[in-house]
């Protein structure tokens, strides 16, 4: 990619939430809490500077604008993970580095993508999420 190119999409990603519309920022103990209480957690391991993350989370936000219903019903949570990617709930789900996504239900994992930017990868990992969600 040349400079002008990259910048361009770098300032194009700054106008962008920090994950989303629905997103939360993750604290210790938030994705536990979230899980008793019923929820369908979409985890997004992810830091500022990959550039693995910035086109996931393009794609992420073209997803959410198709279709309100992933907002509406599955809790979305960004885990910076230079802060986290050690900490206890990564060593408990063996995530294995940055720009992993990882969906939720209760005790359960239901899909993961690991560094994947494929629009039909997390579009699939969305429906599998939505479904959990909607299941209930």
């Amino acid at each position: 990619m040349d400079r002008r190119a990259f910048t361009f999409s770098s300032l194009a990603l700054a106008g962008l939430p920090s994950l989303g519309l629905a997103s939360i920022d993750y604290e210790p103990g938030l994705v536990r809490s979230l899980l008793a209480e019923g929820k369908t957690v979409f985890l997004t391991y992810a830091t500022d500077w990959c550039t693995t993350c910035a086109a996931q989370k393009r794609i992420m936000a073209a997803l959410w604008n198709e279709n309100a219903d992933y907002e509406a019903n599955i809790v979305f949570v960004r885990i910076d993970y230079d802060l986290y990617g050690r900490a206890e709930l990564a060593k408990q789900l063996d995530i294995p580095r940055r720009s992993t996504l990882v969906v939720l239900r209760g005790e359960v994992e239901l899909g993961r993508n690991v560094a994947g930017t494929s629009r039909k990868s997390i579009k699939a990992l969305f429906d599998i999420a939505l479904e959990a969600a909607l299941a209930t």
